[in-house]
């Protein structure tokens, strides 16, 4: 009976979409986080009778044919990359991103990866890294006996340097922006990697090309919503159910079926 494979086509899409929902509010304090979504479609049809075929000699049409679906299956996981919320943290080296931009990361093995994740820090050499100690593109270096490290909103980095008393500009930060933001490949860490879904980067300083500004001593948070992700687990529990009870009903069906024989 087809019905046990068609339902069991459904457990599967609704253990993946509460996979998808658990890793949201997993990450719900999780710096720059952007949440996903579990996307589903049907699976091929058996035509059983075609729709505009001749039902009659005298060239009568069906006006509808007979369709039986062979279920339903995950086609894609995108994320939703709208604003967080911005926390003041009043971290010196913290910075949060209000618009579409992403900070560049260049990785151990020479990529450039991407990310919405400021908490910056200083490495030994006092170059401006990443929690895990990768090292932004361009790269910026703050010298030992630097005071009072400003960044501004269009990403420039200065600082007093020993007794100076203007302060030095240290360099510039920059954002980039892609055209499908949601076909990012997420590396884990807080990256993100350019596929040819999501297109080149476009890099450009902050405020210039709809990249968004700099907010320094502030972090932006996780874009999930907690009773948004109760409530689709909730549906996606229910769906579950509902695919096993069909799993259930098909089996009693086929037992009686099979003890007329």
């Amino acid at each position: 009976m087809k019905a046990l494979y068609i339902a069991s086509t459904g457990m599967s899409a609704q253990e993946r979409n509460v996979e998808v929902i658990s890793n949201n509010i997993a990450n719900m304090r999780t710096t720059g986080y952007k949440r996903a979504r579990a996307e589903f479609e049907d699976l091929l049809y058996q035509q059983i009778t075609r729709a505009g075929s001749q039902s009659s000699a005298q060239g009568s049409v069906l006006p509808a044919g007979v369709e039986i679906g062979s279920g339903v299956r995950t086609v894609s996981t995108p994320r939703i990359m709208s604003q967080g919320s911005v926390n003041m943290t009043e971290g010196e080296l913290d910075v949060a991103i209000r618009g579409e931009g992403f900070f560049a990361v260049q990785m151990p093995d020479g990529r450039t990866a991407y990310t919405r994740d400021g908490s910056f820090e200083r490495s030994p050499d006092g170059e401006l890294v990443t929690s895990n100690g990768y090292p932004i593109d361009p790269g910026i270096t703050i010298p030992g006996d630097a005071t009072s490290v400003a960044i501004s909103q269009d990403g420039l980095v200065s600082a007093y340097v020993g007794t100076d008393s203007t302060p030095t500009q240290l360099g510039q930060l920059q954002l980039a922006r892609f055209v499908n933001k949601a076909g990012l490949e997420s590396l884990g860490d807080n990256l993100f990697m350019d596929t040819a879904a999501s297109g080149p980067a476009q890099v450009s300083v902050p405020n210039d090309a709809g990249t968004g500004n700099l907010l320094q001593g502030y972090l932006e948070m996780s874009n999930v919503n907690s009773v948004t992700e109760i409530a689709d687990l909730i549906a996606a529990q229910r769906a579950y159910e509902m695919n096993a009870r069909v799993i259930s009903g098909a089996d009693e069906m086929m037992q009686s079926t099979s003890q007329l024989r």
